[in-house]
């Protein structure tokens, strides 16, 4: 009897560093089942591409200048894309972590998983199941059985936590509103909640009032 050959699994590598992206096409080119359908360098240049070429996954680092993964992963579940998001990147902290899964990723890898793991993950994430490198398992898990830091419940929005980690490190008004795909009046009123929710003056006080109560980790 002869065997169905496995289905083939388009991709599209979301990285801003070409060498990666070079990189992962031709690892993925040099194994059976899958085919690298287009590349982007940022969140924005991402949304045009699977728009265009309807993956199967989306290879999705996730600090980009131009435009950052976690915005074009919300905006792809906004869109209802078929497309699975797998996150490839190199940061596995609760900020980076916790925004992307709840903005809709399918899965969340580290860029140092060997080769097959990445191949059985973009196969999993195809599927629809849900995958987690090991590292970043075990820091949802503590996150899940441990209190929250600020058990008097700064009530925080998702955005505007993400307004306040962009502003910790360093990023303008404008590079966040290109950042989040919103303008720079709504980077404003998000900055403007958050300060009444810390009982902050300025950015400064803000960030320092973030790291003290938990919300930046």
């Amino acid at each position: 009897m002869t065997e169905t050959p496995a289905r083939t699994i388009s991709l599209v590598v979301v990285d801003d560093h070409p060498v990666v992206r070079d990189g992962l096409r031709g690892m993925f080119a040099a194994a059976p089942g899958f085919e690298v359908l287009g590349e982007a360098s940022n969140g924005v240049d991402a949304l045009t591409a699977v728009e265009h070429l309807d993956p199967d996954v989306v290879l999705m680092d996730l600090r980009m200048p131009g435009g950052g993964g976690v915005a074009a992963i919300a905006e792809l579940t906004r869109r209802g894309a078929r497309s699975k998001v797998l996150v490839l990147t190199t940061y596995d902290t609760d900020s980076d972590t916790l925004p992307a899964i709840e903005a809709g990723a399918t899965g969340y890898l580290l860029k140092d998983a060997p080769r097959e793991e990445l191949f059985a993950a973009v196969r999993a994430a195809a599927d629809g199941r849900g995958v987690l490198s090991p590292a970043v398992a075990s820091r949802l898990m503590t996150r899940v059985r441990t209190p929250a830091a600020d058990p008097a419940g700064t009530t925080l929005s998702t955005r505007e936590r993400e307004v306040l980690v962009l502003v910790a490190r360093g990023t303008t008004n404008r590079e966040i509103a290109a950042e989040l795909f919103i303008s720079e009046a709504t980077v404003k009123t998000h900055l403007t909640h958050v300060f009444a929710k810390l009982g902050a003056k300025d950015r400064a006080a803000a960030v320092a009032v973030g790291y003290d109560r938990g919300i930046l980790g």
